[in-house]
């Protein structure tokens, strides 16, 4: 059963992966935005309106700290280093340069507004902005790299191959707990224990 369920999976980030374009080529030198949509969105040709568009993450026609933080990666686990006193700080600074109000969110206007003086987001050393879901960043930064719709599953051998499917596992292993639960009358470990006969 695992092995049919990591060769679903594998069939599944291959297939995915041919929806990909290849990460663009960007000069070291680059600005951060043009950084993070090369690495994170595998796209060269963008605007800020589409750059806006794309990290309004509730489509609600503002930025707020939350969707900030997060299009800098610092929701992903590979940030979670970072303290909350520096987070606070990369907040700050951000709403300082694109908050013109001062009402704590970035609004459409404030962001084009901005982006017209020739202004970009600085880089805040989170790396390139990791804020896709685990699969996502899974496809992105390793399969790409290392392995293609031909991998084999002997192929899929590297520590964050292992770590991957390890959380695909305990994933499964949680549903099917749950399912057994739901089919169970009574679910004994969630009795009181006062309710239980001394022996």
């Amino acid at each position: 059963m695992r092995s049919l369920l990591l060769c679903s999976a594998i069939a599944g980030l291959a297939i995915a992966h041919g929806s990909h374009s290849q990460k663009p080529i960007v000069d070291p030198n680059a600005n951060w935005m043009t950084k993070h949509m090369a690495e994170e969105h595998h796209v060269d040709g963008w605007d800020a309106a589409s750059f806006f568009t794309l990290h309004d993450y509730d489509s609600d026609g503002y930025w707020k700290g939350d969707e900030l933080l997060r299009t800098y990666g610092l929701m992903d686990e590979s940030n979670k280093h970072v303290s909350w006193e520096r987070r606070d700080e990369i907040l700050r600074g951000l709403l300082d340069l694109l908050d013109f109000n001062r009402d704590g969110l970035v609004s459409r206007d404030e962001w084009t507004a901005f982006t017209a003086q020739g202004k970009t987001l600085p880089d805040m050393n989170t790396g390139p902005g990791h804020h896709g879901d685990d699969e996502y960043e899974y496809e992105i930064h390793h399969w790409e790299k290392y392995h293609d719709e031909n991998s084999k599953l002997e192929d899929l051998n590297h520590p964050e191959d292992i770590e991957h499917f390890k959380k695909h596992e305990e994933m499964e292993d949680e549903q099917e707990r749950l399912e057994k639960m739901d089919q169970m009358a009574i679910i004994e470990e969630n009795i009181p224990k006062k309710f239980f006969r001394a022996s």
